[in-house]
């Protein structure tokens, strides 16, 4: 390893404790362990002692700027080379290089040595004009016409005293472009006073009318939010808005420009009505307006647009989790229904471990409107296979399907039966993958739907895994931000998700395997093969005989994959095979078997877990098995619960001011949370009606997939809007502006909420 290779090293691994609050060495250690082909969920649960206790949130962050500084270095290395080869390199260029902290920064430092197309300054030089600019710059008492009349040259094409000045203009232009602190106070400045300001391009009007709260609008460029961003960058892509970055109109009219006299007070130009004065002040203004601005404005645009789509992934990914954490109803049976009017609602009957027992089709809509023969199949269905739960997808008929369910609760009590509306997206994507083919080879795709709105009741997490996230529904923008960087974060969030629940090895698909740490698709495929052919695992140990699997893996995955009632008890824990003999300790310690110790509190909180401590493991890994055996193979899930839609609110046309409702939270966005009422059309809740209490951030308030209590603020009947409250007080009927701004943003929640309807796809 270089010299530059470990002071590289060293700036990541100290930039990376600084952004995550740790110590070098722990750092350094979860690099190591990544490095080697660890997982995050591994190394947060079972290698606290090798970094020091890093939990999951913080090795995630590690790990995403791990990559950027690491692309950073590999970065800083090329410049430096080039710059060196050029014979250029001064110790205090490599100092400024080496403190750099921005891949930003490294570039401003490198443009005036960046190997570029010949340029006119380039020409001005080989004119021999640069001692005319050198001059008028050191002294400003010179007249520039007359010493410019000194470097006219025909051949050379400095013809006039005016080509001369222009070319000395173009060089010290250049130069002043180029300086990389001059570049970063102008970026400071017009990133702080700035505003973004759009129009409608002239023409579009009726065209892009999704857009209109945009047609003419400003708002300060450091506060523009992700939500609004990402709309102006795609009415922009459209070809519907202009945008651009202003002071102003009182700024932009000063004369000089506040720019230009940055570049001027930075090089040291000032106007005293000196000979020269008035020409570099026109050099500071070209620099300005010619070299740096519209080159700012793009940067300036860019780093919005990656704020904007950091915080859209952010979003993506808590929505995400909250719906793969979602309460699942557990091992019983469930009817599930796809809601149809003219196709008929598609039925499929899943047994309580999920298996298909049983699928059909009924027509209790129009226009065939069999109500009485639909109640009565379903009846027939739940008796016939003791089905305990019907699950209804919330699309097209879904109120109308949901009052046949309540309609058979009410002919057939006896049947126990609890109805639950959840959320069909991504239902139809699973249908028609490859993946439900090769599920269900003989199943007609129309009914797919149906054993997957079923079966994500009985397990969110383990049936959507099966579906791309971008399909589920919980995202903003979300094809308008790096899809890259969202598929990393969103794979990262199912991996996590999946780990903190733990999977059953006996039951799991292949889809869910393959998210469990260490396992890949092929290996996830080859446990599956094994089990059809072997039988159910009946240990751990076992898996080791499954080809691909080798050591490493086991090490990786191990921990995540239960056997209930298996030969071991311990395999259906959180406890990892290589702590085993740590169990072994303490079972000799108490004269209980295992069995007897797993559960036992009175037992377990007696225990010292510095009693208990080696060589390998220490006392928060003692800790944590303590804290397994004592709730062994606990669910971080929440206890399942359903909402209760309000009778005879059916439609939008059904809402009133002031009406109470209870609905689920289906996605949560910068600006509120949105909340299905029941209605077909979900209502918002905008951020400053979330609670009585000032809310900065609303996932601080609700998450998707909880159930609220809402007050109906405002209808719109014509325009499929609803506004709702969650304060507890009286709700006001007028609409809360979130701020003033010079000219209309969309502010009123009607606004935003079609905004976000329209935009999310």
């Amino acid at each position: 390893m270089s010299e530059l290779t470990q002071q590289a090293q060293q700036r990541i691994v100290l930039a990376i404790g600084d952004e995550i609050h740790a110590q070098a060495k722990q750092v350094q250690a979860a690099i190591g362990l990544l490095d080697e082909g660890a997982t995050v969920p591994f190394i947060a649960r079972y290698r606290k002692e090798v970094t020091g206790g890093l939990d999951d949130t913080q090795l995630r962050l590690l790990q995403e700027r791990l990559i950027y500084l690491r692309e950073m270095e590999e970065r800083r290395s090329v410049v430096i080379e080039s710059i060196d080869s050029q014979g250029k390199l001064t110790p205090e260029l490599l100092l400024a290089l080496n403190e750099a902290q921005t891949k930003q920064r490294i570039e401003d430092l490198y443009l005036p040595y960046k190997p570029k197309r010949r340029t006119r300054a380039q020409i001005a030089k080989e004119a021999g004009l640069e001692p005319l600019a050198d001059v008028l710059l050191a002294d400003p008492t010179l007249d520039p016409q007359s010493i410019a009349a000194q470097y006219l040259d025909a051949e050379k094409g400095i013809v006039t005293e005016r080509d001369a000045l222009n070319g000395a203009r173009d060089i010290l232009s250049e130069r002043f472009s180029e300086d990389a602190q001059l570049l970063e106070t102008l970026r400071a400045f017009v990133g702080k006073r700035g505003l973004l300001v759009s129009q409608v391009v002239e023409g579009q009007e009726s065209n892009g009318v999704k857009f209109k709260d945009y047609f003419d609008y400003e708002e300060a460029l450091s506060a523009v939010p992700s939500h609004r961003a990402l709309a102006l960058f795609r009415g922009r892509q459209e070809g519907v808005l202009s945008i651009n970055v202003s002071l102003g109109e009182e700024a932009e009219a000063l004369t000089p420009h506040p720019c230009q006299k940055i570049v001027a007070d930075h090089v040291g130009i000032k106007d005293m009505g000196r000979a020269a004065d008035r020409w570099l002040m026109d050099v500071c203004r070209w620099t300005w307006r010619v070299k740096i601005c519209l080159n700012l404005e793009g940067e300036l645009f860019q780093m919005l647009r990656d704020r904007a789509e950091e915080e859209a992934i952010r979003v993506f990914g808590i929505n995400l989790k909250d719906l793969l954490l979602a309460a699942p109803a557990g091992p019983k049976g469930v009817i599930g229904l796809d809601p149809g009017l003219r196709t008929g609602v598609k039925v499929a009957v899943i047994s309580a471990t999920g298996s298909v027992l049983e699928t059909g089709v009924i027509y209790p809509h129009e226009p065939r409107c069999d109500w009485d023969r639909s109640v009565e199949i379903l009846a027939a269905l739940a008796k016939r296979h003791g089905s305990q739960l019907i699950s209804i997808g919330n699309g097209t008929a879904s109120r109308e399907t949901d009052k046949l369910a309540a309609d058979l609760l009410q002919r057939y009590p006896h049947l126990n039966l609890t109805k639950v509306v959840v959320s069909e997206a991504g239902a139809s994507v699973y249908s028609a993958s490859e993946l439900a083919a090769k599920e269900f080879p003989d199943m007609d795709v129309s009914y797919r739907g149906a054993v997957s709105i079923a079966r994500r009741l009985q397990d969110p997490l383990a049936e959507l895994v099966k579906i791309d996230p971008k399909s589920i529904g919980v995202g903003q923008y979300q094809h308008d931000v790096n899809q890259i960087q969202l598929a990393h974060k969103l794979e990262a969030v199912v991996e996590d998700c999946v780990n903190a629940v733990g999977v059953d090895l006996n039951t799991a698909s292949a889809p869910l395997l393959a998210r469990v740490s260490g396992l890949t698709k092929t290996v996830a495929q080859s446990i599956v093969n094994y089990r059809d052919l072997k039988g159910a695992f009946k240990n751990r140990k076992a898996l080791l005989e499954v080809p691909r699997l080798g050591a490493k893996t086991f090490e990786q995955a191990a921990g995540f994959l239960r056997i209930p009632n298996g030969e071991n008890p311990l395999d259906a824990s959180a406890v990892h095979p290589e702590a085993y003999p740590v169990v072994e300790r303490i079972v000799a310690k108490t004269g209980l078997t295992v069995k007897q110790l797993m559960g036992n509190h009175d037992v377990l909180s007696r225990l010292l877990p510095r009693d208990f401590v080696d060589e390998k493991f220490g006392v928060p890994t003692v800790r944590d098995i303590l804290s397994e055996l004592e709730k062994p193979g606990r669910d971080p899930r929440p206890e399942f619960k359903t909402a209760n839609f309000r009778e005879g609110v059916e439609r939008i046309e059904d809402l009133r001011i002031d009406m109470e409702l209870e609905g689920v939270v289906t996605n949560v966005a910068a600006f509120g949370a949105f909340v299905d009422i029941g209605v077909h059309q979900d209502g918002l809740v905008h951020v400053s009606a979330l609670s009585d209490q000032f809310v900065k951030d609303p996932r601080d308030v609700v998450k998707v997939g909880q159930i609220v209590k809402v007050r109906v603020l405002e209808v719109d009947v014509a325009r499929q809007r609803i506004s709702l409250s969650m304060k507890q007080g009286k709700a006001q009927k007028t609409m809360v502006q979130p701020r003033s701004q010079k000219k209309d943003a969309p502010s009123s929640l009607g606004a935003m909420a079609q905004a976000f309807a329209k935009l999310r796809r």
